[in-house]
């Protein structure tokens, strides 16, 4: 049986038998015009206020990020280092191995009410130690330091 180029059987059978549902439900529909809109209102809908079309973000903040907060973040590490950073607006924490970046910054802006401008995360790995003639070692832990936007606070000691 010989077919046309582009006309595959199934086509041919559609063809003969009348054509698709698709086709059909085109026909019975007819496209409604759109009417063009007076000048006015296309004036009108141009000089809208910037308000009414940007809504204000709100800050969300879950429910239970201050309890999640105690998962991520370990301690404040204090050193000498650490309270010399703390005027730049830097502040240490030790955290646990398996957070990242955004769960750092999310848990710190939960617990202590800040905004958070960067966090940057460090690997301290475990060192070896002996003591007479017993040998051990010193477990390993992961250090975020912390940025804040300028003017925050966090009061890690009371004074």
């Amino acid at each position: 049986m010989w077919l046309p180029n582009n006309m595959s059987i199934f086509k041919k059978i559609k063809s003969a038998i009348g054509g698709s549902k698709k086709e059909e439900k085109k026909e019975q529909k007819p496209k409604k015009e759109q009417k063009p809109k007076p000048k006015d209102e296309a004036i009108k809908e141009i000089k809208k206020p910037k308000a009414e079309i940007i809504k204000p973000i709100k800050p969300t903040v879950k429910k239970r990020a201050s309890l999640d907060a105690y998962k991520i973040l370990r301690e404040p590490h204090i050193s000498e280092k650490a309270t010399d950073l703390s005027d730049k607006d830097k502040y240490i924490f030790k955290v646990f191995a398996d957070t990242n970046k955004i769960q750092i910054k999310e848990a710190v802006s939960a617990l202590y009410g800040v905004r958070v401008r960067d966090v940057r995360t460090i690997i301290i790995k475990s060192k070896s130690r002996k003591l007479r003639n017993v040998s051990g070692h010193k477990p390993g832990y992961k250090k975020a330091i912390v940025t804040l936007e300028k003017g925050q606070k966090i009061e890690i000691l009371p004074h």
